[in-house]
């Protein structure tokens, strides 16, 4: 009898267990589906983009590598001069460096000496930036890192002799700033990658050896926020094992949470697979996409890296970086805006005023950049007025003052509650409403001296539709 009972104990036990079990079982089912990703596109593809990184809208960029000895003509200075022998690239050699002058000689003039990554990450936060972007290891293969297979070819063995990745991630979390890392996939000159590129791209030599290993090194090390991937237009992405990476990246990384990547995987995924979409540099859609994108444009038109030979025309104005800011932000986007410090760890004095002229912009406006939507309409059509929208609000940013003072717009719809106003300036704004010119905007009656902006005034607009 003792036996009938305890049997009949456990077989009650097991009935009163039966619903909390298979409850775990349909979590585990809808929340693994959600959670588990397997190394093809169609998973990976599926993960939801963190939401911190459309919500930050704006990034800084910084692209510092050996390029920023020589200086001159762009970061791709070593394949200009070596990889393609381009003319000009060779007579600055022979007229600036001894005969035999290697690339790697200017390994140990990269000093960083002047590198103070607290005023950097200080700079950056003026800037109104929500994230940094910082150059781990650009298509000339050093490190800003010390890396493990990357011997004799990285801040901490040549030049600097620094953490630089380490440092200026220290600071920049320290303000409450996003870290994003840049790598190249590619290294133009490195044996390993020559051979696998001898070979079609059959063997997988460089990647066993060099990028995968760097890839979960720069993960676990410094566990940053965005992985942003580059250098990969030569190859598929199953030569560079990207969905298997990714897949572990989302899996079971120490980052997998909260880790965005763009879409540089392959020579076939740009603009069709990974986390946001950069297309390529400086794309600029001309309407709402249905996927996330950033824009990544440099404040020297002409290089990602520091050129000591860059004049005023070469540089982006305040007005066109704000304008482009706008626009991008208008149409779904991010705004990476890049940066380029010497080869001693400064950053130009016109660079700085770029930055914190943005800075001084997002003061005033950016209630209507950071967190915001596209609103159902993204500019007029003389695309002189773009729109972005909060949960109440609808932001109007015009980027050039009438004349007559009068802002003239037709897309908003007024309702008995609407009010206007405008960022920056206190009390509401009169306005009227007329069948056939749309919405009238009475603007402030100021001196341009008065207004809070140089360029690119917002309205707000609330209860309209």
């Amino acid at each position: 009898m003792p036996e009938v009972a305890e049997k009949w104990r456990f077989r009650v036990a097991a009935l009163l267990l039966l619903p909390l079990l298979l409850l775990e079982v349909a979590k585990s089912s809808l929340w693994g589906s959600g959670r588990r990703y397997t190394p093809d596109w169609r998973s990976l593809d599926s993960r939801p983009l963190p939401v911190w990184f459309d919500e930050a809208k704006f990034g800084v960029f910084v692209h510092w590598g050996v390029y920023s000895v020589p200086a001159w003509g762009s970061e791709w200075f070593w394949w200009h001069w070596q990889g393609e022998g381009l003319p000009q690239y060779r007579r600055f050699m022979n007229e600036n460096y001894p005969p035999g002058f290697s690339y790697p000689e200017f390994g140990p003039q990269f000093t960083a000496r002047f590198f103070e990554p607290e005023k950097w990450a200080d700079l950056f936060m003026a800037s109104g930036a929500k994230y940094v972007v910082f150059t781990t290891k650009h298509h000339e293969g050093f490190t800003n890192w010390p890396s493990p297979v990357s011997w004799n070819w990285n801040s901490k063995d040549v030049g600097p002799h620094r953490d630089l990745v380490g440092e200026l991630g220290a600071a920049v979390r320290s303000r409450n700033l996003r870290y994003g890392l840049y790598h190249s996939l590619l290294e133009w000159f490195h044996p390993l990658y020559q051979l696998d590129k001898k070979n079609g791209f059959k063997t997988q030599n460089f990647v066993n050896v060099k990028t995968t290993p760097e890839l979960y090194h720069l993960v676990n090390s410094y566990k940053p926020d965005i992985i942003w991937s580059d250098g990969e237009w030569e190859s598929p992405d199953t030569y560079w094992n990207a969905t298997g990476f990714l897949s572990w990246l989302y899996n079971d990384s120490p980052i997998k949470a909260k880790v965005v990547v763009n879409d540089r995987w392959g020579r076939n995924t740009s603009c069709h697979h990974g986390g946001f979409y950069n297309c390529q540099d400086k794309f600029q859609p001309q309407s709402l996409l249905d996927h996330k994108w950033e824009m990544c444009t440099s404040i020297d038109k002409n290089s990602w890296g520091y050129r000591r030979d860059m004049i005023m025309a070469d540089i982006l104005s305040e007005s066109e970086i704000i304008w482009e800011l706008v626009q991008t932000v208008s149409l779904g986007g991010n705004y990476l805006l890049n940066i380029a410090p010497t080869k001693d760890g400064l950053i130009d004095p016109i660079f700085q005023e770029r930055l914190l002229s943005v800075g001084r912009w997002m003061n005033v406006n950016g209630e209507a950049i950071y967190s915001s939507k596209p609103w159902r309409v993204q500019f007029e059509k003389n695309a002189s007025v773009w729109y972005t929208s909060q949960e109440l609000a609808v932001y109007a940013i015009f980027l050039r003052w009438p004349e007559n003072g009068i802002l003239n717009i037709i897309s908003p719809i007024t309702t008995p509650n609407t009010k206007i106003s405008m960022l920056g300036i206190q009390g509401d704004l009169k306005w009227v409403e007329r069948q056939d010119e749309g919405l009238l905007i009475s603007l402030p009656l100021l001196l341009p001296s008065a207004l809070p902006v140089g360029s690119a005034w917002t309205i707000k607009l609330v209860g309209v539709e």
